[in-house]
């Protein structure tokens, strides 16, 4: 029966012709429903069988992965096109390259997946095993070459599968990657008659799931005695953020949301506002620092995103940097400390290859009159009160390894964004699971701030604390979780992802021979 039904599939589907070519974009593009906000992870179940169906019985498997890989990320990656109607006129002709451009040069990696699953193929690995370690090999080397660009890594289903999401602080999103193709490919290896390997490797899902509910039911949320947190999140949106004559009133509103009567059973300790809060540099004002220091009363500290410049104005004769930062002011506005952001936007903070591109009339989304300097990299941040803060900004959340200072490791995560930029799209809820991870992956809490949405509190096991809704003003107070001991995750990194591809090199190794 199972034959029948593949020479069937076969016959209607698998071509070496245009047809072959559109079912494979086709089912790269209904795979990307498999990430945040839809969800839809067991989609892959069907279409990465369906189409190592059309590899086995084609030709050209660069070519047919790249057009997968193509599908996908543009489903994935489709709301980057919502920053070019911030500045419509000026930017959104540059949108089908940056969106189209992107996922095609994502979908090379895929590409090339494909194609070393052929060869391994050819030598007597079955393309079951072959194709999710190829493709989990060439999602570690997305996010890490070339700067790295990590988002809408497969992993990243788990956002939709519940406690199986517990399994981050063991293997990581890398290695989460690799368990969720494998479950995806079993249909095909039991449809070909591996019915006891393809049971075996499902019975891992639900064991899985029963071990992260152990895991949570074991670690209970515990909170910092003594600190109380704000979130604050003005929904200015992109269009009016940087505009000069608003920025009186993005200022009143965000010292509004962050003054108002808490209904908390907690003191509120420290506020935290998001990414480039304010459209004008803060440190510097003297009248906003005035402001500031009213708010905060004197028994609160405020975090919040701002974009600083390393001097007042040219020193011997150089012009002063620009860094995105995030400022940290005590009870009565002095700046204590800060951290710059150390992995920029490529194309948004930075234009790669400026002096190919510029001549053609591509700048960056961000306009400033040149690309912001990145900062020296993860540091864990003394906060009065609040123990060592890892700060991050916005897209830096992303990375699984590089954000952490791992010789000092700190007591919690506080991430700063502005999802201005996507709209009410796919991003911000992407962009939020990928922080989610970075709890469970590491055992420390997070605290973050947006600037459209969506800020939360989320606990060292990845439960939310505190959540707001996307596009809505709004004012969030919250304890702050304590953090756990560090997950096996936090000491090996990615070496459980080398260690699950060289498993299944074996398990491949010893499948061919049975052959």
């Amino acid at each position: 029966m199972n034959s029948l039904l593949i020479s069937q599939l076969r016959h209607n589907f698998v071509t070496n012709g245009w047809k072959s070519n559109f079912v494979c974009l086709a089912l790269g593009a209904v795979s990307g429903l498999a990430l945040p906000y839809f969800n839809a992870w067991w989609l892959l179940g069907a279409t990465l069988p369906l189409f190592m169906m059309l590899l086995e019985n084609g030709r050209n498997w660069f070519f047919k992965g790249w057009l997968f890989g193509f599908g996908y990320f543009l489903v994935a990656l489709h709301w980057i096109g919502f920053a070019f109607f911030v500045d419509a006129k000026a930017d959104l002709w540059m949108m089908p390259f940056a969106v189209g451009g992107l996922a095609a040069a994502a979908a090379v990696y895929w590409g090339l997946a494909a194609y070393a699953a052929k060869k391994m193929v050819e030598r007597g690995f079955l393309l079951w095993l072959a194709l999710p370690a190829c493709l989990s090999a060439a999602e570690y080397l997305r996010g890490i070459l070339f700067t790295g660009f990590p988002w809408a890594v497969p992993g990243l289903a788990v956002d939709g599968m519940g406690s199986v999401s517990q399994l981050a602080s063991l293997v990581g999103m890398n290695g989460l990657t690799l368990l969720i193709l494998l479950w995806a490919a079993m249909p095909l290896a039991f449809a070909q008659g591996y019915k006891k390997t393809a049971f075996i490797t499902l019975l891992l899902l639900p064991l899985s799931w029963a071990w992260g509910e152990w895991r949570l039911s074991e670690n209970p949320t515990q909170f910092v005695e003594g600190v109380g947190l704000r979130l604050v999140q003005p929904n200015i949106s992109q269009s009016d953020k940087w505009r000069g004559d608003n920025a009186r009133a993005i200022f009143d509103q965000l010292l509004d949301l962050s003054t108002r009567p808490s209904q908390a059973p907690f003191k509120i300790t420290h506020v935290i506002w998001p990414e480039s809060a304010v459209p004008f540099l803060i440190d510097e004002s003297p009248e906003g620092k005035a402001e500031l220091g009213q708010a905060l009363n004197g028994d609160k500290m405020l975090l919040t995103g701002a974009v600083r410049r390393s001097s007042m104005g040219p020193v011997n004769g150089v012009e002063p940097s620009y860094y995105t930062s995030v400022l940290v002011f005590d009870g009565q506005a002095h700046l204590v400390a800060h951290y710059d952001k150390s992995h920029l936007v490529p194309g948004g903070e930075y234009l790669p290859l400026a002096w190919l591109l510029e001549p053609l009339g591509f700048r960056k989304v961000v306009n400033l009159p040149d690309s912001f300097s990145a900062g020296l990299g993860p540091q864990s941040i003394a906060i009065a009160g609040a123990g060592l803060a890892s700060l991050q900004i916005c897209y830096e959340s992303i990375f699984p390894n590089g954000t952490i200072d791992h010789h000092n490791r700190p007591d919690w995560i506080v991430n700063v964004t502005n999802d201005g930029w996507f709209g009410n799209s796919t991003g911000p809820y992407q962009h939020l699971a990928q922080l989610r991870l970075r709890a469970v992956e590491q055992g420390l809490p997070v605290a973050r701030a947006a600037n459209t949405g969506i800020s939360a509190v989320i606990d060292p096991l990845g439960r939310y604390i505190e959540r707001t809704e996307l596009g809505k003003p709004d004012a969030r107070d919250s304890r702050l979780p304590l953090k756990i001991q560090p997950t096996v995750y936090s000491f090996l990194g990615d070496f459980a992802l080398g260690l699950g591809l060289v498993l299944v090199m074996l398990w491949g190794t010893f499948s061919r021979r049975r052959v």
